[in-house]
């Protein structure tokens, strides 16, 4: 008779709120794994904000520690997460009696936050092995995010396996001699959390936010609190915000704001008394979740954000001079936009009145995950403890734009250009798929073909219909999960809309689309064939 595995502890250090946030769909899957005890530590870093999100997510907080801290310096915050994680260790390393538990097999830490990188200290100076969530992010330079690219490097010489979300986090380890065989690329866990968000019901107590959630207008969401912004950065923010927000009256704009009276300081004098912006107190994630799903533009200096964002296809104008996470701005999903008011202003406007550049990044594809992150470190664990066979990583294997460049692409890779059998051709002439082969080549044909409107009468090819009405035509079906055949996917679309130009221009749509998927693999009406 087989005997059951040995149960082993895995201790999860949590202390931010986007820290628990990204953790809750791994401690989900600790909880599944019966060879594994999840043991959840809250360093009590915001001990307000994780407390009720777990509670929403089922999640019970083992242990937390009692910080006693005269300000906000961090060196009080380390030394106190250090010495309570210690002493919680302590009483963990050796057997249970009480549960038959016989060790405490890793702590698992994540991200970039100083209650990770004390952990991960305190970790190490038990001889206790670290597992390391979201490895791998970078930006080289130790000021920019502060103390965040500092804290995730020493966690990268302290851990034993790196859970990295892409190839390019990889490469960075790689280049820090941290060996890829202690490397495993499972997408970011933020997408996972994401996913579980956003099918739980929202419920919002500001009602003007609740009247934005089901308006036609659209809708801005902004956030901002860096550290290293704090001051002119985020005065630049504000004003950059404010300038676009008087341009166009006709869009929402909606600020939950960090409750840091540094960042609120900048905020509300520049933007408390402008009509269409709404000044709120910060949202609990699962309703920010929906927020975010219902943006059109997400203006940020937030790192979780910027891999939210585009799994929703909206663009996100990111308030920092550099970002670690590079792989969106490759793909085009993120910009840069600094701090400056008038380069914010400018790209805020320019996406909300170009449906072409607006398309150009909304279209990119999320290189940050497909929502499986969580299971494949589930698998991980169960690899190295002898109980399944190894996962199969996430992406590709290797950097697109990696090998563009190495093969002398690269200006047309950072101009956002796609590569044709004729050679690169920019994304706004012509079409860009001669035989579409899943849904969003089709959705992208389509959009092509509907720019044609913009050429004078006699140089149309089809009917048409305005790019502005095609784009959100698209964005509509881009938005629902699990698509329907295209058949039926246009139906419910166009019975659920109002009478009106937009019910012609998805009736029109569909026509094009069925020509699209008579001349495609997808005649039958199934929705990805291979």
């Amino acid at each position: 008779m087989e005997s059951n595995p040995p149960v082993s502890r895995v201790v999860t250090i949590v202390g931010t709120r986007p820290e628990a946030i990204k953790m809750i769909p791994v401690i989900h899957e600790l909880q599944r794994r019966p060879f594994v005890a999840p043991f959840v530590l809250a360093t009590g870093q915001h001990r307000d904000l994780v407390a009720p999100l777990f509670a929403q997510a089922g999640i019970t907080i083992d242990a937390e520690l009692e910080l006693h801290r005269r300000g906000s310096d961090l060196s009080e915050l380390i030394i106190a997460v250090m010495e309570g994680t210690s002493q919680v260790l302590t009483s963990l390393k050796s057997d249970d009696p009480t549960t038959g538990l016989p060790f405490t097999a890793a702590v698992m830490v994540h991200g970039d936050t100083s209650s990770a990188m004390a952990g991960a200290v305190a970790a190490m100076a038990h001889q206790i092995p670290v597992m390391h969530v979201e490895a791998g992010l970078r930006t080289r330079d130790w000021w920019q995010p502060w103390p965040e690219e500092l804290n995730r490097q020493i966690i990268g010489r302290i851990a034993a396996m790196h859970y990295a979300p892409t190839t390019t986090n990889l490469g960075n380890l790689i280049r820090e001699a941290i060996s890829e065989k202690r490397t495993l690329i499972t997408g970011n866990t933020g997408i996972d959390a994401l996913m579980w968000a956003t099918a739980q019901p929202a419920v919002f107590e500001d009602e003007r936010i609740v009247e934005m959630m089901d308006a036609s207008r659209k809708l801005v969401v902004v956030t901002a609190h860096r550290r290293e912004s704090w001051g002119a950065g985020l005065d630049g923010v504000a004003a950059g915000v404010a300038a676009a927000a008087l341009e166009l009256g006709d869009v929402n704009f909606v600020v939950p704001m960090h409750p840091n009276p540094k960042v609120r300081e900048s905020l509300q004098p520049a933007l408390r008394d402008i009509p269409n912006v709404t000044l709120t107190e910060p949202l609990d994630y699962v309703p920010f979740a929906h927020l975010l799903k219902r943006a059109d533009l997400v203006v940020t200096d937030s790192g979780g954000i910027q891999e939210e964002a585009p799994s929703f296809d909206v663009p996100v104008l990111v308030c920092r001079e550099e970002t670690e996470r590079k792989e969106g701005v490759d793909a085009g999903t993120l910009l840069l936009v600094g701090t400056d008011r008038d380069v914010i202003r400018k790209n805020i406007v320019n996406l909300l009145t170009d449906p072409a550049a607006y398309l150009r990044m909304a279209d990119s594809p999320n290189p940050y995950g497909d929502g499986k992150a969580s299971l494949r470190i589930g698998q991980s664990l169960a690899h190295l403890a002898r109980l399944g066979p190894p996962p199969i990583p996430f992406g590709p294997g290797y950097s697109r734009t990696a090998v563009l460049e190495a093969a002398g692409y690269g200006r047309y890779v950072r101009a956002g250009s796609y590569l044709r059998p004729e050679g690169w051709l920019p994304p706004e002439q012509g079409e860009w798929f001669d035989e579409p082969e899943s849904l969003k080549d089709r959705l992208e044909v389509a959009y092509h073909r509907f720019s044609d409107a913009q050429e004078p009468p006699q140089h149309r090819r089809n009917t048409v219909i305005s790019p502005e009405d095609a784009w959100h035509a698209l964005r509509q079906a881009r938005r629902m999960s699990d698509p329907p055949p295209v058949s039926q996917m246009w139906h419910e679309l166009v019975s659920t809309l109002t009478p009106g130009s937009l019910r012609d221009t998805l009736e029109t749509a569909r026509a094009a689309m069925d020509d699209a998927t008579r001349r495609g693999p997808l005649a039958s009406g199934e929705d990805d064939a291979p």
